[in-house]
């Protein structure tokens, strides 16, 4: 998801700095890629399990470069493990990693999104989750709550930094298959979207872009990018 968003803004005519926590290769082959569209691609090292050291990194990195966008992609993304106890600390991680990160960098990048000179100020789009706002799956429990408190932040932000940026959403259903997911519970999945197929990582990154720069007058929103699956 992050590299299709990535290529997506580079294509768009964006300069992207991308965030990694480990995997350093293939955060250099995407800025790679970016560069190939004629655009700077900036790998850059942040772990949102420790949200302020995360969000002193990327301000660090830019320097005083100016700052359009800012796009919240990265996430844990984990089935619940089985014990009460192995549960509660895997929602403590999913909370610090989903919601809390995102919400301090998006703070610490405010007033630099505030200066952008596109039309309805700096924007920020969050990645969501369709399963967060209703339709629940049962097995990711922690996962969907903090991608709860996620949505509920980035819409208090809205409010809190209009009208100089642009908060706004995506929530993707099934457009990349979850690591140790079935075949099976693919096509069980799939058999739920009024579109008959699953999406990709690019139909998200649509969205993104659109909201990023194509939308100067939406804040507040979510764009669902599900095939139409929110309607069964």
């Amino acid at each position: 998801m992050g590299r299709a968003v990535a290529l997506a803004l580079a294509q768009a005519g964006c300069d992207v700095a991308i965030t990694f926590r480990s995997s350093r290769p293939e955060a250099e082959s995407v800025c790679r890629e970016i560069e190939a569209f004629g655009a700077v691609g900036r790998p850059i090292r942040a772990d949102f399990s420790k949200p302020a050291a995360a969000a002193r990194a990327i301000t660090d990195a830019l320097g005083r470069r100016g700052l359009d966008v800012l796009v919240l992609n990265a996430a844990l993304y984990e089935r619940d493990r089985a014990s009460s106890l192995a549960s509660i600390q895997q929602a403590r991680e999913h909370l610090v990693v989903n919601a809390v990160a995102p919400l301090a960098i998006a703070r610490a990048l405010a007033p630099r999104l505030a200066r952008s000179g596109m039309p309805g100020g700096g924007s920020i789009v969050a990645m969501g989750d369709i399963h967060a706002l209703g339709r629940p799956r049962s097995q990711w429990i922690n996962y969907l709550a903090s991608k709860g408190a996620l949505q509920a932040g980035m819409e208090a932000l809205a409010v809190a930094l209009a009208p100089t940026v642009r908060v706004n959403l995506v929530a993707p259903g099934l457009v990349a298959a979850a690591e140790g997911e079935s075949s099976g519970a693919v096509e069980r999945y799939i058999r739920t979207v009024p579109m008959g197929r699953a999406g990709t990582p690019d139909d998200a990154a649509g969205a993104v872009v659109w909201l990023a720069l194509h939308a100067p007058y939406v804040t507040g929103q979510t764009i669902r990018v599900d095939g139409g699956r929110w309607l069964r």
